[in-house]
């Protein structure tokens, strides 16, 4: 049997593949049990805003883990990624302990390694197609090792930069930095284009760094990706707002010759229910970003948020999921999840829905508002709930609720955060003469190219797709890069 050396020494070419395979049999990989990921106990990380749940793995795991995976001659699980990672690659490059070239892997397609290995929800992509899943045992934990091959990286200050190609000196701006716009920024500096992003907000990173909490995402791993984009040429321009601070006029006559639109979709839903203007209502927009990016929940804060005792949160995503997380962090002694289909129809990840319960979060399932009472100083007090059932699926397949005739109750409550849903940005649809915009406020693009109505504005992510997931977003930002590439070298 050939050595870990040998090995190692062969892998830029395919025999190392080959001599993988004969040293471990498929049927041994098959019969490991999926590696669990270290945690913070729930009893501590309850009471804990800014430190990470999941710890990651060891190099020991990680090789353990990567060892499960069978290098299927069609893997199947690459057709379950947005951004095209060639996933047994870098999982082999695990298995021989070549840690940082399965991190170099991983960049040559993804500028966000870090954050999708936190965030991704792999269990609805690439590892639902992994060949594991359909032997009726747990797919191998693609995220996982994607996570801990970006942070090895970061750790041990090895960082790769991606090799972009020689500059061809044409300007293109970016709308947002958040996922669409960082892995379309990216993918266009590899190609040579002198790249500028602007973003609206003090600091660059879009919903990962104003939307998701520290303790799922620390703002440090944000950071050190947008670091590698700064080193690849990219460059940020924060507090400016495009459609305001400056129009797609501007841009022309400043040289730009394509933009692409990540604006994503900040405009919270509420349901119009009485009672949504008492003190203590909310959107979850507003919340996790005056405590992601204000520090509101510091006592010395000057504009602290809310600290309620008795917290409810309605809606069953991941950023319901995370609110409510975020409530019962800074005092919250009563934090409850108020959904009105069953847990089962609830699109948050289980993994998220697993830690909510473990910090003590109550789940109020097949329930709706229907509104909410405040005290004599206009703060919410009470809320008034409608119990549901489950009647027949809906145009997205989940079974639809169904109010249960005079099935009513109240519940005390003195914060409210409403977490429904979102709707698309609407500066940019309504400032850029020419977009064509749906009905929903989402710009109008070609699904193939990404292109707008305008020639020279694509458009990806939140803001076309009117709410999705990171990976997504970010799927949308390198299928635009290639389409743009392809419409500016033809002229």
């Amino acid at each position: 049997m050939a050595t870990l050396q040998e090995i190692i020494k062969a892998r830029h070419g395919e025999p190392w593949r080959e001599q993988l395979r004969r040293s471990m049999k498929a049927k041994e990989r098959g019969e490991r049990p999926r590696v669990k990921m270290p945690e913070l106990a729930p009893d501590y990380r309850s009471h804990s805003l800014n430190e990470e749940v999941n710890l990651g793995l060891s190099e020991e795991q990680a090789v353990y883990e990567a060892k499960r995976c069978l290098d299927c001659a069609n893997p199947t699980c690459m057709s379950g990624c947005p951004v095209e990672i060639n996933i047994p690659t870098f999982i082999k490059y695990i298995e021989v302990g070549d840690f940082l070239k399965a991190a170099q892997t991983l960049k040559e397609t993804s500028a966000l390694p870090a954050v999708c290995g936190r965030v991704c929800p792999q269990e609805k992509q690439c590892e639902a197609q992994c060949i594991h899943v359909k032997m009726k045992k747990e797919a191998v934990a693609i995220g996982y090792l994607e996570r801990f091959a970006a942070d090895y990286e970061r750790i041990t200050n090895n960082i790769s930069i991606p090799q972009n190609t020689k500059s061809n000196k044409i300007k293109i701006a970016v709308v947002g930095s958040g996922p669409a716009g960082l892995s379309f920024a990216g993918d266009m500096a590899k190609k040579g284009y002198d790249v500028t992003v602007f973003e609206a907000l003090h600091e660059i990173g879009g919903v990962l760094k104003y939307g998701i909490p520290e303790f799922r995402l620390p703002n440090e791993i944000v950071d050190v990706e947008i670091n590698v984009l700064q080193k690849m040429g990219v460059k940020f321009e924060k507090d400016c707002i495009v459609g305001k601070t400056i129009s797609h006029e501007d841009l022309q006559q400043a040289g730009f010759k394509g933009l692409f639109v990540a604006s994503g979709a900040g405009l919270p839903n509420f349901m119009n229910i009485p009672g949504e203007n008492l003190i203590g209502v909310m959107s979850s927009n507003e919340f996790l970003t005056r405590v992601n990016l204000m520090d509101a929940a510091s006592d010395d804060s000057d504009t602290p948020v809310q600290h309620g005792k008795k917290v409810a949160v309605i809606g069953g995503g991941n950023t319901a999921m995370d609110a409510v997380r975020t409530a019962r962090r800074i005092g919250a002694e009563r934090a409850i999840i108020v959904y009105r289909r069953s847990e089962n129809e609830m699109p948050a990840r289980l993994e998220e829905v697993k830690h909510a319960k473990e910090e003590g979060i109550e789940f109020l399932t097949l329930h709706n508002p229907l509104k909410y009472e405040g005290d004599e100083t206009g703060h919410v007090k009470r809320m008034l709930l409608q119990k549901m059932e489950l009647g027949e699926p809906d145009a997205s397949g989940r079974r639809s609720p169904v109010p249960i005739e005079g099935a009513t109750e109240w519940i005390d409550i003195d914060e409210v955060i409403v977490s429904v849903g979102v709707s698309p940005n609407p500066l940019i649809p309504h400032t850029f003469s020419g977009l064509e915009v749906s009905k929903r406020g989402t710009i109008v693009v070609n699904n193939d190219t990404m292109q707008s109505a305008l020639n020279d504005v694509y458009a990806g992510g939140d803001i076309v797709r009117g709410g999705a997931t990171v990976i997504l977003a970010m799927g949308d930002g390198r299928k635009a890069a290639a389409e743009m590439d392809k419409a500016l070298q033809a002229k």
